[in-house]
This record gives structure tokens, C-alpha cells and sequence, in this order.
């Protein structure tokens, strides 16, 4: 085989390498998270989220399509929340991953 051929395989096999270490240890600390987040070892409320003047969380209502300021559960469930409705599951979840829509 060619020299320079060997080279490039051994370089790319290398690199595949790599690549996958790197994924699995993604999948490992990804899978770590979730589980810590399944035993309620993080808050129910994220502290990045934006207050008001009184502690409210300052949120977009999905089902409402409306800025709210309002107060939330340990539970991660906004004062608003109606248990069953798709959009305020869906609200109630992203406030607890901290990714709602804020303004």
C-alpha cells in the first residue's frame, strides 16, 4: 500500500475515533442530567428565569398568547396552569427546563 494512503487512513480512523469518544462521552453526561433531573435534584424553578419587582415570573402564555407575570408552584406550575390543557403541560414543562419564552 501507499505510503501516503496508509497515512490518510490511519489519520481518518484516528479522527472517526475521536469523533465517536466524543459522542459517547455527550450521551453519558446527556443521560447523567436526565437522570438527576428524574430524581428532583435541580429546582422546580430555574433562577435564570426573569422576575418582576414581586418575584413573579415573567412569561409568554402559550395558550393565551400573552405576556404574564406570574407566581409559580414548587412544583414548576404557573398560577395559570389548568392540569390537562396540551399548552400549559407544555409551559409548565419548559418553566422547570428553564427555557420559556420570556420578556
Amino acid at each position: 500500500m501507499d505510503d501516503r494512503l496508509e497515512g490518510l487512513l490511519r489519520r481518518k480512523l484516528r479522527e472517526a475515533g475521536r469523533q465517536y469518544a466524543r459522542a459517547r462521552d455527550a450521551y453519558r453526561e446527556g443521560r447523567q442530567s436526565a437522570d438527576a433531573a428524574e430524581a428532583g435534584e435541580r429546582d422546580a424553578v430555574p433562577d435564570a428565569l426573569p422576575r418582576d419587582d414581586e418575584g413573579r415570573v415573567r412569561l409568554v402564555c402559550r395558550r393565551e398568547a400573552e405576556r404574564r407575570a406570574v407566581a409559580v408552584d414548587a412544583d414548576g406550575h404557573p398560577a395559570c396552569f389548568e392540569a390537562g390543557h396540551p399548552d400549559c403541560e407544555g409551559c409548565a414543562e419548559d418553566v422547570r427546563d428553564g427555557i420559556v419564552e420570556t420578556w
